[in-house]
This record gives structure tokens, C-alpha cells and sequence, in this order.
């Protein structure tokens, strides 16, 4: 069954920054909004989901994995994935050691 939602995750978007886009850009709010929840959405992969999505990719274009895997570890140096999600206890010893 799939999920009917658009977005894996709600997220909660600032209305400063929705305010901005709206005003910067000819979107409406709503469009704003939108337009936010599909970059937060895209970056919102872990890096194993960019990994294999990008391996998919590329594999359909023709590549080789040798190709394939130099591509995808060059693209990660630069890519914005999603952290991993950490439990309280490893938040708490980040703050505290």
C-alpha cells in the first residue's frame, strides 16, 4: 500500500522564510510553501536512499559500476543527505561528552 502523503515527514516550515519566497518570487504562500516542503523532502534522504537511488540512476543511463561508485563517492563530498537520526543518548553526549 502506498502512502498517500506527498512527504514522508511534516515539516514545519518557518513563516519567515515562507514570507520571503512569497515576497522575492512570484509564488503565493501556498506555492511557497510547497516549493520549501519539496526541497526539505528531496534532502530528507538518508545517504544509503541516495546512494542506491543514485546507483539506479546512473546504472539506467548505461554507466558501469566502476563508473558508478566514483561518480556517487564524488557527489556525496558535496551532496546534503540527511544526518543520522540519533537516539537521546548520543544527542546528550554531543552536548556533553
Amino acid at each position: 500500500m502506498r502512502n498517500p502523503r506527498p512527504y514522508p515527514r511534516i515539516y514545519r516550515v518557518h513563516d519567515e522564510l515562507v514570507d520571503h519566497l512569497s515576497r522575492s518570487t512570484p509564488l503565493s504562500r501556498g506555492e511557497a510553501l510547497r516549493v520549501i516542503q519539496d526541497v526539505l523532502a528531496y534532502f530528507d534522504e538518508t545517504t544509503e536512499e541516495y546512494v542506491r537511488r543514485r546507483h539506479r540512476e546512473l546504472q539506467a543511463q548505461g554507466l558501469v559500476n566502476a563508473t558508478i561508485f566514483e561518480r556517487i563517492e564524488a557527489d556525496l563530498r558535496y551532496r546534503a543527505v540527511a544526518p543520522p537520526e540519533l537516539t537521546l543518548r548520543q544527542l546528550r553526549r554531543i552536548v556533553y561528552g
